[in-house]
């Protein structure tokens, strides 16, 4: 789809219409006195501060991320501490059994993009470990007397921990024994998603027992601006700010995202012939998600919220059908869509600033949806029949979704003042988009 075609249809949906919503369930309710930030490194509970069973020479937390259909599998150590094989008696033979070392499945497993799991490596003398279940994991530690296992023992049973908001990661001593732990499960974008606090209690056992939960962030159903990469980590959110606030950091997490789901366009454009200029529109892509950041950034601050900066997994490149799928998704429905949203506030938000930074920002997200409709029609060129039926039912299920998102309720704030449509709206522009360009 050229340029003036895409831009004649988005007019034609904003004429039509004529014309990210958080919503905090509480805030601060959990008394906080005497709890701490667990350790972290690399936005993973560190592996330091433990007292195992026996002393190991070296503790790795190593994450696991795989294809949830195959075609891919990779590892990465995301915190370490000690010294590999300090007391081994073969130190060459041990460190090339840590090199070696891998493993399929791990604890803590979601599913998302990709799916993602965790396990513990461990050297001691000649002995080199992969603690790959919970039940290893609580075998290895022994009893929990230290808070920094009682947080490691929360996150492996698939709580998240934040490293720097109390409320969403903490942990602390109890005077009977034993830890409390404070931690959360769910994200914030996307319709029906939220965000629970849970309070735990930790037994010396390794038992972790749910004392008390609450909502403390509900998601944002329209949360479509910018291209999500391959292997994008849950975000924790933003804590306690006005919808305004909340709204642009979520834009602003996303929009930093997309400079890496670009980057790696570019990477696999390459990888399977695609012109150059294609390539080169990819790079021009991530290079204006970093403006994109900056503003969102910016606006977000200027309501009282503060971006949480993306985390993405490093996994191989793919095959060409596996990026087709992905483009259809979330350059040809998604993003596309976000692009349109875009338009729209440029057009009709009350605020100044946020008016003048959307009319940039709609442009350029034009021309990314561009890139996307291109992409996807060099590459059904070089796809089978049943792939090519694969990308459609992809695309047919995420209009269905989108559907979906935009019907939720939004915060007056965004329809005046962020311009954002209002339930009504979008589904009158997602309808004249799957009349027009997605039948």
């Amino acid at each position: 789809m050229d340029s003036p075609l895409l831009r004649h249809l988005f007019s034609r949906a904003l004429r039509a219409s004529l014309a990210s919503p958080l919503v905090l369930a509480g805030c601060g309710s959990v008394d906080l006195t005497g709890y701490s930030a667990p350790a972290c490194e690399n936005g993973s509970p560190a592996v330091s501060g433990l007292s195992p069973a026996v002393p190991a020479d070296l503790v790795q937390l190593r994450s696991i991320g795989s294809n949830p259909g195959g075609g891919y599998f990779a590892e990465a150590v995301v915190a370490s501490s000690g010294t590999a094989c300090a007391t081994a008696s073969d130190k060459a033979a041990c460190e090339s059994a840590l090199s070696n070392l891998t493993s399929s499945s791990g604890f803590r497993r979601s599913c998302l993009d990709l799916c993602s799991e965790y396990y513990v490596a461990t050297t001691r003398g000649d002995e080199v470990t992969a603690h790959t279940t919970l039940e290893a994991l609580k075998v290895f530690l022994g009893p929990i007397d230290t808070a920094q296992e009682a947080a490691l023992l929360a996150f492996a049973s698939n709580y998240n921990l934040s490293c720097e908001d109390l409320e969403r990661g903490a942990v602390r001593a109890n005077t009977g024994g034993g830890f409390s732990v404070i931690g959360t499960r769910g994200h914030t974008c996307g319709a029906g998603t939220a965000v629970t606090q849970f309070v735990l209690d930790v037994s010396a056992s390794g038992e972790v027992k749910e004392v008390r939960s609450q909502v403390i962030e509900r998601g944002n159903p329209n949360c479509v601006i910018g291209r999500r990469p391959v292997g994008l980590r849950d975000s924790e959110g933003v804590a306690c700010t006005d919808a305004l606030g909340r709204h642009f950091a979520s834009a602003a997490h996303l929009e930093a995202a997309s400079i890496k789901a670009f980057l790696r366009l570019r990477e696999e454009l390459a990888l399977h012939g695609a012109d150059v200029a294609l390539q080169d529109a990819a790079l021009v892509s991530a290079l204006e998600e970093v403006m994109h950041t900056d503003v969102s950034t910016r606006l977000a601050r200027r309501f009282g919220a503060s971006p949480r900066r993306p985390q993405v997994e490093e996994l191989p490149l793919r095959s060409l059908f596996e990026v087709a799928l992905e483009n259809a998704v979330e350059g040809c429905v998604r993003e596309t869509f976000g692009a349109l949203v875009g338009h729209h506030q440029a057009l009709h938000a009350q605020d100044a600033e946020v008016r003048e930074a959307m009319t940039r920002i709609a442009d350029d997200e034009t021309r990314h949806a561009e890139l996307s409709w291109a992409i996807d029609r060099w590459a059904r060129e070089r796809l089978s029949p049943a792939e090519c039926a694969a990308l459609r039912e992809a695309q047919r299920e995420a209009v269905a979704t989108l559907r979906e998102e935009v019907a939720l309720p939004l915060d007056a704030a965004l329809v005046t003042e962020a311009g954002m449509p209002s339930p009504e709206v979008a589904a009158s522009l997602v309808a004249t988009l799957e009349q027009e360009l997605w039948a």
